[in-house]
């Protein structure tokens, strides 16, 4: 069974990422005229394997929940895949409202990137530690997640929208901060590709440290440029004839697997600005006036529309999911409601910006442009919560 389920795991992986060449394929013929019929029938081939691919997720899903018993939402890799598989059915539903193929050339893109970061975490299956053994994990997680998953939507159309009107202006704020969203973009990407590398290669550190009067010990699987706080070295292989830590964390990151996971998002940071410095370098111009072609004969009403509509559908989700059912789970676990963890604490900041988000665009008209960069805003709220909360800081919510 486990077999099997790697198989469709692999096999979803490769279907989005063929769903994302199609879709691409079709969009960049949209430059020439006469392409319609083009168009539409790589666009057709996108959406057709994308289905393929949600259908084979949902297939992962339901053998991942033979084998372990519970729902699949309990730890990073199990997490962000499901996220993954909340973006791809989104973006199935939404296509089907407003029949924008533009938005498969960038949502899919996306969804991939989203499935190799998956990959880099453990996939083996655990059974739950006694704080997630209930029936409010897949009702709290599932919701919040497919909540998630359509911001994403309304993450990536409002990205399309602002890579037309922003991506080919040389000098403006504007376009250096859709740029900087490309190079984060990149940074996910590039981690899953450098983890994979050194995962193939076998590298490994070790270094054991005190935490709250236990001895604790880390294991990197990627080369160590900090170590833990006031820790010793067990192992560390060498890498490009660096055989010891660049420097010590802070204080701060003592916990468990605080300093792994910093060395994690250092690495994430640096490979993907090597790789955003060497696509600079030889394309010479920014990311986003590169794709500006793809998107010259785009509808923005209809984008607008689409940001909007996918934050209408996913608020009440991410309501229900994020803080409702997450209150009635923490008051039966902890006892209490709420405790302004660190990530209900982020839950809530995300919950207050996609309101403050519906206010401005119902209230104060806020459409188009700013409406956009809300949408995009919004989304890089929640990986915030994915990254640095999850990875770096420590508490109640620290397993997953």
């Amino acid at each position: 069974m486990k077999t099997i389920m790697e198989y469709f795991l692999f096999a979803t992986f490769f279907l989005y990422l063929f769903s994302a060449v199609a879709f691409l394929v079709g969009v960049s013929g949209a430059k020439k005229k006469g392409n319609v019929e083009r168009v539409k029938k790589w666009g057709r081939t996108g959406l057709i394997l994308a289905i393929i691919g949600v259908s084979l997720h949902v297939a992962f899903i339901v053998i991942r929940i033979m084998i372990s018993g519970h729902f699949p939402t309990s730890n990073m890799f199990e997490f962000i895949a499901f996220l993954c598989f909340a973006v791809v059915l989104g973006f199935i539903i939404v296509f089907f409202i407003y029949r924008s193929f533009v938005l498969g050339a960038f949502v899919m893109p996306i969804s991939v990137i989203l499935l190799s970061y998956a990959t880099v975490f453990p996939r083996d299956v655990q059974p739950l530690i006694p704080a997630l053994q209930s029936s409010w994990l897949y009702i709290h997680v599932t919701t919040a997640a497919i909540g998630q998953g359509l911001f994403g939507v309304s993450f990536v159309a409002g990205l399309v929208y602002l890579i037309h009107k922003v991506g080919n202006r040389d000098k403006s704020k504007a376009a250096v901060s859709l740029e900087l969203i490309f190079v984060v973009l990149i940074m996910f990407g590039s981690f899953s590709i450098v983890s994979t590398i050194f995962q193939m290669t076998g590298y490994q550190a070790t270094f054991k440290h005190v935490y709250k009067g236990t001895e604790v010990v880390q294991e990197y699987k990627l080369p160590a440029i900090v170590s833990p706080y006031e820790s010793k070295t067990v192992k560390m292989d060498s890498f490009a004839g660096v055989s010891k830590p660049l420097f010590e964390s802070p204080k701060i990151f003592q916990g468990e697997k605080a300093a792994s996971k910093l060395n994690s998002v250092l690495w994430s940071i640096g490979s993907g600005l090597i790789i955003y410095g060497i696509y600079f370098t030889i394309a010479r111009k920014r990311l986003g006036k590169l794709l500006h072609p793809l998107v010259q004969k785009l509808n923005l009403e209809l984008m607008d529309e689409i940001v909007y509509r996918s934050i209408v559908i996913g608020y009440p989700i991410f309501t229900l999911g994020a803080l409702i059912f997450a209150m009635i789970w923490a008051n039966q676990a902890w006892g209490r409601p709420w405790g302004w963890d660190p990530k209900e604490t982020w839950a809530f900041i995300t919950w207050m910006f996609y309101s403050a988000y519906l206010h401005l665009r119902l209230s104060r008209g806020w459409h188009g442009e700013k409406s956009a960069w809300l949408a995009v805003v919004g989304f890089a709220i929640i990986l915030i919560n994915l990254i640095v909360i999850n990875l770096v800081i420590s508490g109640l919510h620290s397993y997953t």
